[in-house]
């Protein structure tokens, strides 16, 4: 057991000298449905270094949103190994794997996710709160999240009073707030019109250009387009992983 936790702990070190934030080996998630086994992931291989811009497409039922909830840490593998940043993921405790969902990892949902009766200044402070951020550096975060996705004019309306690409653009500010090593977008341009998804798209390459490194999942061919790299998942498995920029 110390020798496989000290394996870990070198593979770890290696991986974050790469340059590597995410990286899964042999990646499998299974559930058991009456007598049988369904296979979500299966066996997936892959690497996402610091400062890519990478799509993981897939039609529905291929496995892509099982992937992205292990990658975002909001679900386990059935078996192999996960490394984020350098941690093995199966090594965590509860509260170390809460601490990378708030501080890691950044989200973005097709449904917004907002607080219906919060402005959108104290939507993008909720992940400073629970980090325990005093509440003018607080203040100051989000001000300077929300100038970064050009909503600073807007940080006191309630999500009722923003159009749906205004309300994207808030839940991209809060994922940005506590400067994430990944941003993770679960089809960011879901819920909104081909002109504003078009907008919204234009905004994550710009924060890409700024050093970010994303991770769009997305069943649509023409957003996974605009990543420089797509991962294509079927039947759980990588079916091929192409540069397209």
């Amino acid at each position: 057991m110390v020798q496989a936790v000290a394996e870990a702990v070198a593979r770890g070190e290696q991986l974050k000298r790469d340059g590597i934030v995410i990286r899964t080996y042999d990646l499998w998630k299974t559930y058991i449905m009456g007598d049988q086994e369904i296979h979500a992931v299966s066996g997936v291989d892959i690497e996402i270094r610091k400062g890519e811009y990478v799509a993981i497409m897939g039609p529905s039922g291929s496995g892509k949103s099982t992937l992205m909830n292990l990658i975002g840490c909001l679900d386990t593998p059935s078996r192999g190994d996960y490394y984020i940043n350098g941690r093995l993921v199966s090594q965590m405790t509860d509260d170390e794997l809460a601490a990378i969902r708030n501080k890691e990892i950044g989200f973005v949902f097709q449904t917004f996710n907002l607080l219906a009766r919060a402005t959108s200044l104290h939507n993008v402070e909720l992940p400073l709160i629970y980090a325990g951020i005093p509440a003018e550096a607080r203040q100051e975060r989000a001000k300077t999240a929300l100038r970064q996705v050009d909503l600073e004019p807007r940080m006191y309306h309630k999500p009722s009073e923003l159009s749906g690409g205004q309300r994207q653009r808030v839940a991209i500010a809060r994922a940005l707030v506590n400067d994430p090593s990944i941003l993770l977008a679960d089809e960011p341009t879901g819920n909104l019109d081909s002109a504003t998804g078009v907008e919204i798209m234009g905004l994550f390459e710009r924060l890409h250009e700024q050093g970010n490194t994303i991770v769009l999942v997305t069943h649509e061919h023409d957003i996974a387009l605009h990543a420089h790299r797509v991962i294509h998942i079927r039947d759980g498995k990588v079916e091929r992983d192409e540069k397209v920029k």
